[in-house]
């Protein structure tokens, strides 16, 4: 009987008629969907298979024609950095086969960094600051920016970083021209007054007191130095974006079921997937005695072992930790109160009393030699020097030590003596404050073929550097890195291209206030990072970066796939390149 045949039968019941159409309208809903045809064509090949488990192999069948996973909310939580500071975890949540799932967390460092005055109200305001822009983070991700990427596939990276890019500059404008406003307000209520005393200076520690009284032996005419460029404008909330963008490539490269590293390297090579990864080399810290160190030297703020190149990252970091435990034995036994523990820094290091700079490089040479290791061989030194750190602008002199003051040329001579002294010291970080142009190219001059010339702190923001690729320091070797603030993951493969454009290292590094998270050693291999600067060998959130390299030359051990840093080259001096040409890479 004919479908209208069957409707115009008066015998037939409303209720069995009712059900006719509806199966009616599911055989149409079915074949115009093609899971008819899918289903026979799963039966007909699982007939020829004869799987064991019928139900896991078609569920393996039907999931490669599901529809991709796109985000479904973001989830923005407080959480605490190593350092017990406030900060920001992002979670995403996709839907995954018509049910929503969380997928991964990410953190990555908040851009408010411990004060470099050790005062409780420098404190207090650092954790005000701190608590406003956590709670301008959480909002963005819990409004905004939940609903810009809703519905979007993780692995579109490069679309979801333009529109985390594009929020972050229409919230950094409408917040300058609040600024703006704000300032012209309070020009128009102020009264007209004087032009006030210039407020002294205030002193960040025993060490500048004990100075001062030797500051007033004589006034001899310096040159003047640059004054400091401004610093750049921090928008609160901004860690936001950089966290949301590692929380979705964390979550492309989970969907994908491929480790993190592995999908960076994929976004950064496209056309041409490597064949072999590097871990990159480590960069240690074992001693800080920089400007809060309780001795008179102020000018190393780390000391660095970096383990020779063609060791595994494992025989390197075994070996860095051996020296460290002899280190610490040597300590103890020149002690007249014998073994004591040693304090750490926030970098992860034993902080130690030292007068001059030859105590430290000695002790860890030393050290080295009771190992039968040879300094220079096995075993290459570096210093962050974070001079921009010791400027007493009133002096317009570098304070290297108490007591000891260096103007910028007068500088240039010490680094240089000191790297002829101790040819084992490879690397210089922030040597220089980046305003003393003449002086980076004059220490470049006389070290490039022997020494790196790292500016980390002393550098400008990723953001800033890829708007304005002129303000790159072609007078340094290379850029130390940091994840942080608005920077997303395509800002990084941008920066780490230009980089290389340009004849210059990269290296990945942390900021003071480190998260648990360990993606950055991730990050690191996968951006094909020269050196990889985590701080040293104690502290949880450090610790876990190291373990997870640990990892990662295990897994591509296995595969076959890991390669070995080779020697050290140190970049000659280049001439400027043409921005405007396309990156080979």
């Amino acid at each position: 009987m004919s479908y209208t045949g069957f409707l115009g039968n008066t015998r037939v019941s409303k209720e069995v008629r009712e059900f006719y159409e509806l199966k009616q309208k599911a055989a149409e809903y079915y074949r115009a969907s093609g899971i008819v045809q899918n289903l026979e064509d799963a039966l007909n090949k699982m007939f020829y298979d004869k799987p064991e488990d019928m139900c896991g192999y078609l569920s393996n069948y039907f999931a490669k024609l599901s529809q991709p996973p796109v985000i479904s909310r973001l989830l923005g939580r407080e959480v605490y950095d190593g350092m017990g500071q406030l900060s920001v975890q992002v979670d995403v949540y996709c839907t995954v086969k018509n049910e929503e799932k969380r997928v991964c967390t990410a953190a990555i460092s908040s851009h408010c960094e411990p004060p470099d005055v050790a005062f409780p109200e420098a404190y207090a305001c650092d954790d005000v600051r701190r608590s406003e822009a956590v709670r301008t983070a959480l909002q963005w991700i819990g409004e905004p920016l939940t609903e810009l990427l809703k519905d979007h596939q993780p692995d579109e990276q490069d679309r979801l970083d333009d529109l985390l890019s594009n929020f972050f500059t229409v919230q950094f404008a409408e917040e300058q021209e609040r600024l703006q406003k704000k300032k012209e307000q309070r020009s128009e209520e102020a009264p007209p007054a004087e032009s006030p005393a210039k407020p002294a200076v205030p002193s960040s520690g025993k060490k500048e007191k004990a100075a001062s009284g030797k500051a007033k032996k004589g006034n001899i005419s310096e040159k003047p130095i640059p004054p400091a460029e401004p610093q750049e404008p921090v928008l609160q909330g901004s860690v936001a974006v950089g966290s949301v963008s590692l929380a979705v490539a964390k979550a492309a490269a989970t969907l994908r079921s491929i480790p993190l590293y592995q999908h960076i390297a994929s976004l950064k090579h496209p056309q041409q997937p490597a064949s072999e990864l590097n871990i990159p080399l480590p960069m240690i810290t074992v001693i800080s005695c920089g400007k809060l160190s309780p001795g008179k030297l102020n000018l190393m703020k780390e000391v660095i072992a970096i383990p020779a190149p063609g060791l595994t990252f494992k025989q390197g970091f075994q070996m860095i930790r051996q020296l460290q435990a002899q280190m610490t034995k040597q300590l103890d036994a020149a002690s007249k109160a014998g073994p004591a523990s040693k304090p750490q820094s926030h970098l992860g290091s034993m902080v130690l009393s030292f007068d001059r700079m030859e105590q430290p490089l000695d002790l860890v040479m030393e050290a080295a030699k009771a190992l039968e290791l040879t300094v220079g061989k096995d075993i290459h030194l570096a210093v962050n020097c974070a001079a921009h750190e010791l400027v007493d602008y009133q002096k317009g002199k570098y304070e290297i030590a108490n007591g000891t003051a260096k103007n910028p040329d007068e500088m240039v001579d010490v680094l240089v003596d000191l790297l002829n002294r101790y040819p084992a010291v490879i690397a210089l970080i922030d040597p220089l404050r980046r305003e003393d142009k003449e002086q980076w190219t004059s220490l470049y001059t006389a070290v490039q073929s022997k020494c790196y010339l790292f500016a980390e702190g002393t550098s400008k923001s990723i953001g800033f550097l890829l708007a304005e690729p002129d303000q790159i320091m072609s007078q340094a070797s290379g850029l130390v890195l940091r994840h942080t603030n608005e920077t997303t993951i395509s800002d990084l493969i941008h920066m780490t291209t230009k980089l290389k454009d340009r004849n210059q290292i990269h290296v990945l590094g942390t900021a003071d206030g480190e998260p648990c998270d360990d993606s950055l050693s991730d990050l690191a291999v996968g951006l094909g990072a020269r050196f990889v600067k985590l701080g040293g060998l104690c502290r949880g959130e450090r610790v876990t970066k190291y373990g997870r390299l640990l990892s990662i030359e295990e897994e591509l051990a296995r595969q076959g796939a890991l390669g070995l840093c080779t020697e050290h080259k140190f970049p000659e001096h280049f001439e400027e390149v043409d921005e405007s040409q396309p990156s080979a890479s």
